[in-house]
This record gives C-alpha cells, structure tokens and sequence, in this order.
C-alpha cells in the first residue's frame, strides 16, 4: 500500500522535473545567429588586454577631455545623465546602442572616446547607483564599443568624490 503512493511521488517528480527544465540542445546558439556568446567571451579577453592600458587617472581624464575630437560618452540612462554627468559628455544608454545610434554620437572609429560609469562616483547614489563591482557599467560599455570596432577607447579608472573632484560635473542636481 505504501509503495503505490511513493511511486507515483516519484514519477510525479520526474515528469514534473523534466517538463519544466530547458532541453539541453547543444546546436541552441546555432538557432539564432543575433546572439554569439562565444564571441562576447572572445572580444572580452581582447578587451581585458587593451583595458590595462586605457585605464586612465582623473587628471588624465580630463587632459584627454580637452583635446580636439575627443568625445567623452556616459552610457547611463538618460534620467541619470540629467540628474549629474561630466561637462561636455555625449549621452547615449548602453541599451540603445546599434551601430547606427553610435555613429550619431562618434562618428569615427577612430576618435578618442573617454568613459565612466556609476562606480567611478562614491558619493552621489543618485545620479550615480553604484552597481555590483563586477557589473560595472565601465566593463560593458568598453566591451560593446570593441565589439562596434572602436578601438580608441579611454576608462576613467578612480574612484572619485563628487564633492571633491576636479572633474566638471552639470546638471540639474549639484553635487554634494
């Protein structure tokens, strides 16, 4: 008698398990050909080679901010960009990037283009939420502008009081 309702526990749970978990098909990432994770593993480790070399100091920052046909971009959303953003950056939301949106705002591949996120600002939660320090916003929108071929690309590497700065920060929200 017990061993009717313990099987039929257990083919409950089997079919239940099997039912509501993915299929494991190996060929998924061959069905559609706009999603290459493969390739998103690829350009971030040449990101994080090219990355060692263009983390940049605020006094660099902003040396390199005011140099001809340099574009400093901030990949936050508009909301944020409006609350507090560096004097002079083009915003443009890290979702709404496509390769003509970007071309909008760097026209040339080969322009100097300065970034900073969130976690660069320790002091305005705000304009700038911080973010889970492996999710910065820094890491991906370095990795989406290489994957668009930009290669000229410059990190604000510190992290700074907005406060205390020597970076121009605008807004309708003033520092505090």
């Amino acid at each position: 008698m017990n061993s009717l309702p313990r099987s039929l526990v257990l083919l409950a749970a089997v079919a239940f398990s099997s039912s509501s978990l993915p299929a494991q098909d190996v060929s998924c990432a061959q069905q559609n050909p706009k999603i290459d994770y493969p390739g998103f593993l690829q350009n971030a480790g040449d990101v994080d080679r090219l990355r060692k070399s263009r983390r940049i100091t605020e006094a660099q920052f902003i040396e390199l901010a005011g140099q001809p046909g340099t574009v400093i971009l901030d990949a936050r959303s508009a909301a944020k960009y409006e609350l507090l953003h560096i004097r002079g950056a083009k915003n443009l939301s890290l979702p709404d990037f496509t390769e003509e949106e970007l071309a909008k705002v760097v026209p040339e591949k080969t322009t100097r283009v300065l970034i900073y996120c969130n976690n660069n600002f320790a002091d305005e939660e705000k304009a700038f939420p911080s973010k889970v320090a492996r999710a910065a916003l820094n890491i991906y929108t370095f990795n989406t502008l290489y994957s668009y071929g930009y290669r000229n690309i410059y990190e604000l590497g510190p992290l700074v009081e907005t406060a205390t700065t020597q970076l121009p920060l605008e807004g309708t929200r003033k520092p505090q």
